[in-house]
């Protein structure tokens, strides 16, 4: 199945979902290489470990932010 068939297949929700869980590894993964080596073979157990902390260091801030907006 090529790129455009699986486009016209996937839901517009859905696709959104996994353009925000790409651009969250890329990031994910330039932040692990600061740290870690590409090659090294738990790179992406750290990857996948940085992208929680970030969906996490998001809703938190996006929590605090709505608190600070309602005082």
């Amino acid at each position: 199945m090529s790129r455009a068939e699986r486009l016209k297949v996937m839901p517009t929700g859905d696709m959104a979902v996994s353009i925000i869980f790409r651009i969250l590894f890329i990031i994910a993964g330039a932040i692990t290489a600061l740290f870690v080596a590409r090659d090294a073979l738990n790179f992406t157990i750290i990857q996948t470990f940085v992208a929680v902390l970030l969906v996490t260091a998001v809703v938190g801030g996006g929590s605090l932010w709505s608190l600070r907006r309602k005082t």
